[in-house]
């Protein structure tokens, strides 16, 4: 990976975001509101918790969602870590000269602000997401 990565969240594929969510309240986290993702075709919600990771519960639309998919083989399970940069382009770029596969383009996220996110895969660190920064230096 690229050392100016930083951690942003963990992905973990659900079923149902309230019955999950309520169990990482009851651990002490704070749950976000839910939104819709078009793009990626799933309902999507943050979970907070101060000094510990962000948790983010992606629940498939339909079937057509990829995340349905992951449902349908693994049940409830993380399944992603996400890493923000600040330039997408030039670390997807990079990474692929590292053996990542781009398994979709960078494309707007509606619930990160609008800000651009793309998938890779490594058969040695798993599926990862990018998120770029509000603000390029």
């Amino acid at each position: 990976m690229l050392e100016e990565m930083s951690f942003h969240h963990i992905g973990v594929a659900v079923f149902d975001i309230d019955a999950t969510a309520s169990m990482y309240v009851a651990a002490g986290y704070v749950q976000g509101e839910t939104t819709y993702d078009p793009i990626q075709n799933v309902h999507i919600c943050f979970l907070h918790k101060e000094g510990m990771p962000v948790i983010e519960l992606l629940a498939p639309n339909d079937e057509s969602s990829p995340v349905y998919k992951i449902l349908e083989r693994n049940g409830v399970t993380p399944y992603h870590c996400c890493y923000e940069v600040t330039d997408i382009d030039e670390a997807v770029a990079r990474l692929r000269k590292m053996r990542y596969v781009a398994t979709s383009k960078p494309v707007p996220a509606v619930a990160i602000e609008g800000r651009r996110v793309c998938f890779l895969f490594n058969k040695k660190v798993g599926l990862i997401e990018l998120v770029e920064t509000n603000k390029k230096d």
